[in-house]
């Protein structure tokens, strides 16, 4: 029988590995501080006892890394990469989103409440095995690979384009694998967003590639993200742990999603004001 092994970067960048649903692993967290796990649940310091917490959470409340995972979820935030993806895949803007699902590995999405689902409450994947019932609540046909359940976003790519789907959204870490995509011969008629997520701690060099070729990025706990954005004062929305548009494509995401809800359009106000943002920033 395949090992049952699962590895996240959760809550402030820590690697945590679930195995046959059990925590058989926290790491060092990078983050003392994150304001979103302070609303969600009042966590003033992201210690190794609030991480095992927060992941058992998660595993008893959907079944992540689990044969009891729930892919079909409400708007978990308000405001974040999968809520921005759902809004436009609604509006038609969007008709396929690449992404990872604990469990699957890369897979295709084009509805709202199973792109919200499978992203909303999972931090960065690392690596994954193949759980049948999860692959079998997403469609088999919808997974890259069923039977080692890679993180392979290049054929996740390949495979959206010859199902037909024009306007590919594809959510991804930092790093070099974004300039890849960006430069991964497409037909013409195909065009390529890149939403970037998981940004805590990326190298100057990832964080480059994620301005040069990518269309939004979260700013998560970069030090180097919001560098980077305040030298170009880039379109943003959020306070304390802003998502940032590279693209005038971008914009129109984000925009999307703040009319959707009933926010104002952000002023973009330079320079951040750092006092409620994750600590440190890494």
């Amino acid at each position: 029988m395949a090992k049952d092994r699962h590895v996240i970067e959760a809550v402030g960048k820590t690697e945590v590995v679930i195995e046959n649903g059990e925590i058989t692993h926290i790491g060092e967290t990078l983050v003392d501080y994150c304001p979103i796990y302070d609303k969600i649940d009042n966590a003033k310091e992201l210690n190794r006892e609030f991480i095992e917490f927060n992941i058992n959470k998660r595993i008893r409340e959907f079944g992540m890394c689990t044969p009891q995972r729930v892919v079909r979820m409400p708007d978990v935030l308000s405001f974040g990469i999968s809520e921005i993806l759902k809004t436009n895949v609604e509006l038609g803007l969007i008709d396929c989103v690449v992404g990872v699902c604990d469990g699957v590995g890369t897979l295709l999405m084009t509805e709202g409440d199973l792109i919200q689902g499978v992203g909303g409450r999972v931090s960065g994947l690392v690596s994954t095995t193949p759980i049948p019932e999860v692959i079998e609540q997403v469609g088999v046909e919808n997974v890259v690979n069923p039977e080692t359940a890679e993180l392979t976003p290049i054929k996740g790519l390949e495979m959206a384009v010859e199902r037909g789907f024009k306007n590919i959204a594809i959510t991804i870490l930092p790093g070099e694998i974004i300039k890849e995509i960006r430069e991964y011969p497409v037909p013409e008629d195909v065009n390529v967003y890149i939403l970037v997520a998981h940004a805590t701690n990326a190298s100057e060099k990832d964080v480059e590639y994620v301005f040069e070729y990518a269309d939004v990025t979260t700013a998560c706990a970069s030090k180097k993200v919001r560098k980077y954005a305040e030298e170009r004062e880039l379109y943003y929305s959020g306070s304390k742990v802003p998502i940032f548009a590279i693209t005038e494509k971008g914009r129109e995401f984000l925009d999307n999603r703040l009319e959707k809800i009933g926010k104002p359009l952000t002023d973009n106000n330079y320079p951040l004001n750092l006092e409620q943002h994750p600590n440190p920033l890494v």
